[in-house]
């Protein structure tokens, strides 16, 4: 079972690289696309805070 966490692949708080994750897919493309749907309707810096702060920090899971 998937579950969304925040990256360790991150610029900012892992948002965009743990939602790319999820989805496998390439980080710098939801962080582009993150951007223009930020400038093109404005309720993605608002998304984005809201998502830091209730997403996981990362998956702790060890495997050996």
């Amino acid at each position: 079972m998937k579950k969304l966490y925040k990256s360790s692949d991150k610029k900012i708080c892992g948002v965009c690289g743990g939602i790319a994750e999820y989805f496998d897919v390439d980080p710098t493309v939801v962080r582009l696309l993150w951007i223009f749907f930020s400038l093109w309707a404005g309720g993605g810096i608002l998304a984005y805070i809201i998502a830091a702060l209730i997403m996981d920090d990362g998956n702790n899971d060890v495997i050996i």
